[in-house]
Parts: C-alpha cells; sequence; structure tokens
C-alpha cells in the first residue's frame, strides 16, 4: 500500500512539473475548426437536391463537422455543424428521405412540432422544439428533400443562420467551345494578289 502510494505521488509530480515546463497557449481556442468547402463542392455535385451551406458568417461562427453520406439508411444526408457565438451548437442536416417527418426526428432527438412557422427569407419554415434540440424545418417545393436547421442555440441564431443559408446545386459543366477553322486562302499570284476572274463574274462580250 505505501508503495502504491508513492507511486502515485511520483506521477502526481511529474505531471505537475510537464504542466509547468511544457509551453502552453492558455487562450487556445479547444474547439477544433474544419475546412467543408471540398466537402460541400462534392455534395453539390452528388446530392439529388441543391445543398444548403451558409454565405457571409461572421468569424464567430466555427465550423466543427461536416460529411455527405449517399443513400443511406435516412436517404442521401448531408450534414455540417457549427459552434455558434456563446458557444451554442447549431446544424444545418438535409436528407431527401421519403419519410421526412422520421428524418426530423431522428436528427433532432425527438423534437417536435410546435405549430408555428416562421417567414424567413421568403421562405416559411416550421417550428419545433425537444427535449435537447430546437429546430426549424423547411420541406422543398417539390417535396423531394427536406432541410433542418437545428441546435442548443437560441431561435435568433437558428433564424440568422437560415437567413444566411445558400441552397443550391453545382453548377452544370459549359459545353466545350467547338474549334473554331480557319478559312481557306483565297488562290493567288505569285506577287500574292488574287487572279483575275477568281472572285469577279466573268465579262460578257
Amino acid at each position: 500500500m505505501r508503495d502504491m502510494v508513492i507511486s502515485l505521488a511520483v506521477i502526481v509530480l511529474a505531471a505537475g512539473v510537464i504542466y509547468v515546463f511544457v509551453p502552453h497557449d492558455e487562450d487556445e481556442d479547444p474547439v477544433k475548426r474544419v475546412s467543408y468547402q471540398v466537402e460541400l463542392d462534392s455534395a453539390r455535385r452528388a446530392a439529388p437536391y441543391p445543398v444548403a451551406a451558409p454565405r457571409g458568417l461572421s468569424d464567430d461562427w466555427r465550423a466543427t463537422s461536416v460529411r455527405y453520406q449517399a443513400r443511406g439508411d435516412s436517404g442521401s444526408v448531408w450534414h455540417l455543424g457549427f459552434m455558434a457565438p456563446g458557444n451554442e451548437y447549431v446544424a444545418i442536416e438535409q436528407s431527401d428521405d421519403r419519410r421526412p417527418h422520421v428524418f426530423v426526428r431522428d436528427v433532432t432527438r425527438g423534437a417536435e412540432k410546435t405549430g408555428k412557422t416562421r417567414r424567413i427569407a421568403g421562405e416559411d419554415w416550421e417550428r419545433y422544439s425537444g427535449p435537447k434540440y430546437d429546430a426549424l424545418v423547411r420541406e422543398a417545393a417539390d417535396g423531394k428533400s427536406t432541410t433542418v436547421v437545428m441546435g442548443t442555440a437560441p431561435d435568433r441564431q437558428l433564424t440568422h443562420m437560415v437567413e444566411a443559408l445558400d441552397i443550391r446545386r453545382a453548377p452544370s459543366p459549359s459545353a466545350p467551345a467547338s474549334p473554331s477553322v480557319p478559312p481557306s486562302p483565297s488562290p493567288s499570284t505569285d506577287d500574292g494578289s488574287a487572279k483575275p476572274g477568281d472572285d469577279a463574274e466573268a465579262a460578257t462580250s
């Protein structure tokens, strides 16, 4: 028992020495940011629906997770997660699941409709509330996809995310230009001038 106590004391002392003498930044952001542009471009090319991502958010909004899964149990799913100002979680979830109510229930951990809607950027979004996450939900006009903006963040931050959304597909590749064919040179004389009668009508006698 005595040896165990001594060993534990040595370990604690060593850990303290390492903490004191190894440089570390007290102001370092513990949230690991991720870059998502490559994944976004790929998803917009592959997804069967226009994919949502924000534009113009301040640096206080930190992207923390991104993924696209094609043809899974919940259809083709796009996820983009953020840490909002105040260290609140906000995520964008999209799917073409034919059971949108099941998809919304799963990603929001059981949030339910409140019966209220919000008109944001010209679109109606349904409000959901749950024990873990609240959400704003919109079904596409063609009924082929569902977009969910959800998280622990207050309603004003969820609304701010919806206002920032850019929902679109990847641009179609432009058709390759037809190669230009240079005009055929006119027959010419040795000195470079056109031969008589090449371009002129024959004179009548």
